[in-house]
């Protein structure tokens, strides 16, 4: 399937976000060129050209929107929210107010807009979360439950509980048998995704727009018997940079540990896209065929589509037997986009 003048200029109407990184919109008439879901006025199709990438657009003479901003990461970080992120990660038991962020020449409104829009909570309510995250990882080390809600900027027991069964559901003293999976937002070429991670690796990497992310992030909690909470995490800073360098094509495999949670049939099927080679492609069939089982073609490609990790259990280099891209959670267009800029990293 490929990417049509037509299928490109319907996705700039709409406003797209399934093509950040797949192609850059250029005027012809202003010199400016945009990211796909750009919100300026849209221009009429025969006054667009498109490009892959945005050096392509520059060393053709077009210059970046100043609206969508196409040489940034989509719905990336501001740096005084990282600042902030920083000092919590730090430091847990800090309470950013109102005052303080002004004191930082932050406009709290900016910091309150942020967070509800990439997180869906305020930014109060993150910290709340980010303290009782830390705390509960104290927990489980065998702590004391009172030194750790002092610890935490909690000023007595008694709140130190309210909040943490708010979370969790139970109080500290019975959370031993819970677990809690960290969640971070991380910004790639292609769009914001969410990482997922425990102590043994990480568990789930999606872009943030995927139909059932919902319901893969409710699965994931109900096999683990745990609540999703954003927090830090060992494996997070692994991952993040072995992500940025995947996308420079300076990293054709990964070392980040995983964790797969599924049945031994799926868990078999995602050893095999692992054992993919980067800028190669199989199709469901070969694939299949690797695991000793020909005839499960279909199990084979319901098992990939019940993949959580994405890139790293690299389901986008599975191709139907006839050559065409196949579905993608991600969708088809990062599928595409993935498969070129590998098979550009290749060397003959």
């Amino acid at each position: 399937m490929q990417l049509t003048i037509d299928i490109m200029y319907k996705a700039i109407v709409a406003k797209d976000t399934f093509f950040e990184g797949v192609f850059f919109t250029a005027v012809k008439t202003t010199g400016i060129f945009c990211r796909p879901s750009c919100t300026a006025r849209k221009p009429k199709k025969e006054n667009v050209e498109f490009f892959r990438t945005a050096k392509e657009a520059i060393l053709t003479g077009y210059r970046p929107c100043k609206i969508c901003r196409p040489l940034e990461k989509l719905n990336e970080t501001p740096g005084y929210i990282s600042s902030i992120l920083k000092e919590l990660t730090d430091n847990p038991s800090l309470k950013f107010k109102n005052q303080d962020l002004i004191q930082k020449g932050i406009d709290p409104t900016k910091v309150r807009r942020w967070f509800m829009k990439n997180h869906g909570i305020t930014f109060h309510a993150y910290q709340r979360m980010f303290r009782i995250n830390t705390a509960f990882k104290k927990i489980q080390t065998g702590e004391s439950i009172s030194s750790i809600a002092f610890d935490s900027g909690y000023e007595s027991l008694s709140g130190f509980t309210e909040s943490f069964k708010n979370i969790f559901g139970v109080s500290p003293q019975h959370s031993k048998s819970q677990r809690v999976i960290d969640l971070k937002r991380i910004e790639t070429p292609l769009g914001t995704m969410y990482a997922c991670a425990v102590k043994e690796g990480v568990c789930l990497l999606e872009f943030t727009d995927r139909k059932m992310l919902e319901t893969e992030l409710k699965t994931l909690a109900k096999k683990l018997n745990a609540t999703i909470i954003q927090g830090d995490n060992e494996h997070f800073l692994v991952l993040e940079q072995q992500l940025i360098e995947y996308f420079e094509g300076r990293r054709k495999t990964f070392s980040v540990k995983l964790f797969t949670i599924g049945s031994d049939f799926q868990n078999a099927v995602w050893e095999t896209l692992q054992s993919i080679p980067y800028g190669q492609t199989k199709s469901y069939k070969e694939q299949a065929i690797s695991i000793g089982k020909p005839e499960s073609v279909r199990a084979v490609a319901n098992a990939n589509g019940m993949n959580r990790i994405a890139i790293l259990v690299p389901c986008h280099r599975v191709i139907g037997s006839n050559g065409n891209l196949t579905g993608y959670g991600g969708g088809i267009w990062r599928k595409q986009r993935l498969l070129e800029m590998e098979k550009s990293n290749v060397r003959p």
